[in-house]
């Protein structure tokens, strides 16, 4: 995707060869900055403080701290110490895990003076990958835009509504529910999006509003809450979110506030979709509400809010009284049956463990 009219990935090896930049989420929408990563630490910060965040963006960044890891020291100990710290850092999501183990069943078995290259190989071939599966999502997920779209009479926009930010800044590229609509806009089919804040980070007003702004998709945040309205005067057609964990039975977990918008669909008949890769899938799991685990995040997110002043500087301010206790739980899980459907790269199928296999029968 092109910020400014260049084309960038959300992370990217530099010049040099070993080390790694990514975009810094923390300062959009209000400024566009990159981190270099030359140490499995400097990994793990940018996933646990969120510079990096979207389950296959998460596990793309672990996967090459741990290459960065075994550039420095190759050996058993430091492969299992650093797998072990970078799979520390976000709990919920699936990818992380998964990305990690692929480098280390790439490394494991080779010399020490072979592992660090092997593992930057394989950290690119995740990356690379990622694109071309978020791709064939968007192209899935298309034809459910398409069909709303020759419904609609002519120049009738199709309303989408979103939650969280499941565009191109959480993967390598394109995103996963943000991706059909990308595409969509491209084909030059009439689209409008809501936006939903998300709170209480906002990545919907701060980097998947950034994300339509900077592609020209027509777009309006609103604050969480009104969702449930705009779904009852029929101003949703579809909603599309991402996830950051499905189990084999189809429930879903994404950023906290996406079980209520699918409640508020099932309510009002309105389509609700999870686009997701198939390394969000965790096949050990059945029971998501049960199973999933809930990452409970920094108080602090909720107390306070960041934004800019009238001169463009940034600044964190309190919202609650001093003193005030905050709960932060960062995701809910929706079950499978509030989910009209998957969409993966390999197609749209039913939220439940028939649906998954018939397009997973591996």
């Amino acid at each position: 995707m092109k910020v400014n009219g260049t084309p960038y990935r959300t992370i990217w090896l530099e010049p040099d060869g070993w080390s790694v930049r990514v975009i810094d989420q923390t300062r959009l929408p209000h400024a566009f900055e990159t981190v270099r990563l030359t140490t499995p630490d400097e990994a793990a910060h940018a996933i646990r403080t969120m510079q990096v965040r979207g389950a296959p963006l998460i596990g793309i960044t672990g996967a090459y701290g741990l290459a960065l890891a075994l550039r420095a020291d190759a050996g058993d100990a430091s492969l299992a110490g650093n797998f072990a710290r970078l799979l520390s850092t976000r709990p919920t999501g699936v990818n992380l895990r998964w990305a990690l183990e692929r480098v280390r069943a790439a490394v494991q078995a080779l010399p020490c003076g072979a592992r660090a290259a092997a593992a930057y190989a394989e950290a690119a071939a995740i990356a690379d990958e990622d694109v071309a599966i978020n791709h064939a999502i968007g192209r899935h997920g298309l034809a459910l835009i398409r069909a709303i779209a020759a419904r609609k009479r002519p120049g009738e926009s199709v309303n989408l509504l979103t939650h969280c930010d499941a565009g191109w800044l959480g993967t390598a590229d394109w995103g996963t529910a943000h991706a059909p609509i990308f595409l969509g806009h491209d084909e030059g089919l009439p689209l409008h999006v809501w936006v939903s804040e998300t709170r209480p980070r906002n990545q919907g007003a701060a980097l998947s509003a950034w994300e339509f702004a900077s592609h020209g998709v027509a777009h309006t945040v609103i604050a969480d809450n009104a969702a449930g309205h705009l779904l009852q005067h029929g101003r949703v057609d579809l909603i599309i979110v991402g996830a950051d964990r499905v189990t084999a039975a189809g429930d879903a977990a994404n950023k906290v506030g996406t079980y209520l918008k699918a409640l508020a669909a099932h309510d009002n008949g309105v389509p609700f979709y999870i686009a997701l890769p198939s390394p969000t899938i965790d096949w050990s799991l059945a029971d998501g509400v049960r199973e999933i685990v809930v990452e409970e995040r920094d108080p602090r997110e909720v107390t306070h809010i960041r934004g800019v002043d009238a001169d463009g500087a940034m600044h964190e301010v309190r919202l609650t009284p001093a003193g005030t206790a905050a709960a932060n739980p960062s995701f809910d899980v929706t079950p499978a049956r509030l989910i009209t459907g998957l969409i993966t790269e390999r197609g749209v199928c039913a939220a439940s463990r028939e649906g998954l296999r018939s397009l997973f029968p591996a």
